[in-house]
Parts: structure tokens; C-alpha cells; sequence
């Protein structure tokens, strides 16, 4: 399955990076967000100067995944988990979240995470980790 997988935090010289990653996700996923890439840095800036925690995930110096999220005193929220696409149906995604749960994040805290519904593959994965259903959000659009 190749060379270990390694991990680092992600600091604010990441920021064009992850960006640029956040726009694969949001086209892959087919999520109505219309950010620019230089939109997306500087909401990943502030996001990281905040209160949320990123991750980046390599295998033989190339980066193959991010994870954005996070910690409240109950809960660990992961708002991104992104796989790059040359690099999916590898296990990458898997092996990523079990570093974060046995690596990173706290033992003793709910874990959430949101997935669009039309994403089929999405939902399937995190129920494959053992995420269960909890909310649905319904709209009607304009």
C-alpha cells in the first residue's frame, strides 16, 4: 500500500495550498459555493487563525489529503476531509481518519461531520467509518 502515510498541522503558509484543495472539493462534490481559489485562501486564513485545525496528509512527499476541522468541548467537527483525486479508491480517506481519531483528535468527544446528500460516495464512506445518520437539512431554493 506504498510508504506510511505521513502528517503534519497545516500553518499559515498552507493557506494557498488548502485552497486550492477547497476548490477540488467544492467542484467535486458539487456544492454551490462560487468562491475563487484567492477567495478561499483568505476564508482558510481566517479559518486557521481561528478556531479550526487542518491537517495535511502525504505519502512520498506528495500531498494525497486535508482535513479541516474543529474541537469544542464535546464535539470535533470535521468540516473538510479531501483525498486528491489521482490518489482516491486507495484507502487514503480511511487511513487519514484513523490517524485523526487515534492520533489527533481527543478520544472522549462526539464526531461529526456533514455531507451533502446528493454525494452519493460521500455518505457511503462515512457510513462505512461508522458515522450514522443524525440531521437532515431540507430547502427550498428561490
Amino acid at each position: 500500500m506504498g510508504q506510511k502515510m505521513t502528517f503534519r498541522p497545516a500553518t499559515l503558509d498552507d493557506c494557498a495550498l488548502l485552497a486550492e484543495l477547497n476548490h477540488e472539493l467544492i467542484r467535486d462534490e458539487g456544492h454551490r459555493n462560487p468562491m475563487t481559489v484567492p477567495q478561499l485562501e483568505q476564508r482558510m486564513r481566517g479559518f486557521i487563525e481561528g478556531e479550526y485545525r487542518a491537517i495535511i496528509f502525504e505519502e512520498y512527499g506528495e500531498v494525497v489529503a486535508c482535513a479541516l476541522y474543529r474541537e469544542g468541548t464535546d464535539e470535533v467537527y470535521l468540516r473538510q476531509l479531501f483525498v486528491v483525486c489521482h490518489r482516491r479508491r486507495n484507502g487514503i480517506g480511511r487511513r487519514a481518519v484513523e490517524v485523526l481519531r487515534s492520533q489527533v483528535w481527543p478520544k472522549n468527544r462526539r464526531l461529526t461531520v456533514e455531507v451533502l446528500v446528493t454525494n452519493a460516495a460521500a455518505v457511503a464512506f462515512w457510513r462505512a467509518l461508522g458515522y450514522v445518520d443524525y440531521a437532515l437539512t431540507l430547502e427550498i431554493m428561490p
